[in-house]
């Protein structure tokens, strides 16, 4: 089901994300009102109406698009945590995260996107990264690679002296065991700086412009598109156990997304100095 899905032409789920964007999000890109506006968990943790709405919207489009695939999406996990289930059932699903850098949308910014990744049976298996407010489209599908609005992009690899660029989960998000681990990173050979949104983070190291992420929440709406996408322009990616990291949860974290092999080793090895 899934392979024949894969075979057939995918410019619909492109379609049906730019569709939900501009819909939903783009018309309240600097237009937000204070009660569109809620915290989640804490004042760190938002999400807008435009956040609600366009996941409706990709609930509905990528629901229709492949019949009998569920969606498990940020705020539906929220509404429910159960809905994350999903992930670990036979049924092909889409993981929705319907404004990934929602802090930055609601400043009025263009660092956010719009995640969807297909996975089925715990593998992910395409993904797609549309960042609205600049207009660019990134999809990978398993074992064909990665492509910026058509184009082919590949990670490349740094020089092997090279200060790492690396994007880390921000310290507003973290408890103080995972701050030490992360302060591994506050060591020569590392610019390491707060992360945005992840799911453009994930695209920096696809392109090649940046080194690394390191990240230690495992919520698969944040990696599951980015994942694939390094992975697929040549990437690498590994848990501090140095197994892969599984979309399903209980990683060893932190966890790391680079440009290769080597680049990985020095940002685990760093992390667990840090732990």
């Amino acid at each position: 089901m899934i392979d024949d899905f894969l075979a057939g032409d995918l410019t619909d789920i492109e379609a049906a994300v730019r569709a939900a964007a501009a819909a939903e999000i783009m018309p309240r890109h600097r237009q937000l009102a204070e009660d569109e506006i809620v915290e989640k968990n804490g004042p760190h943790d938002l999400v807008t109406v435009a956040d609600r709405r366009a996941e409706e919207h990709l609930t509905a489009s990528l629901g229709r698009l492949l019949p009998g695939s569920v969606v498990v999406g940020e705020e539906a996990v929220h509404a429910d945590p159960k809905v994350y289930e999903a992930l670990g059932g036979d049924a092909p699903v889409w993981i929705v995260d319907p404004v990934d850098g929602t802090r930055q949308f609601v400043r009025g910014e263009t660092g956010f996107c719009t995640l969807v990744a297909l996975a089925h049976r715990g593998e992910v298996v395409a993904s797609w990264t549309y960042a609205p407010a600049l207009d660019e489209m990134a999809v990978a599908v398993r074992g064909r690679g990665a492509h910026v609005d058509g184009t082919a992009i590949h990670t490349g690899s740094p020089a092997p002296d090279a200060v790492l660029r690396v994007a880390m989960s921000h310290p507003d998000y973290t408890s103080d065991e995972q701050k030490r681990a992360l302060l591994g990173l506050r060591a020569d050979g590392f610019a390491a700086r707060p992360c945005g949104s992840a799911g453009l983070e994930y695209l920096a190291v696809a392109r090649g412009e940046s080194d690394a992420v390191a990240f230690n929440w495992e919520y698969a709406w944040d990696h599951a598109a980015g994942l694939l996408l390094v992975t697929e322009a040549g990437g690498t990616q590994s848990t501090l156990s140095g197994e892969p990291f599984r979309i399903t949860g209980g990683n060893a974290l932190p966890f790391t997304a680079a440009r290769d092999g080597a680049t990985a080793d020095r940002v685990l090895a760093a992390l667990r100095t840090g732990a």
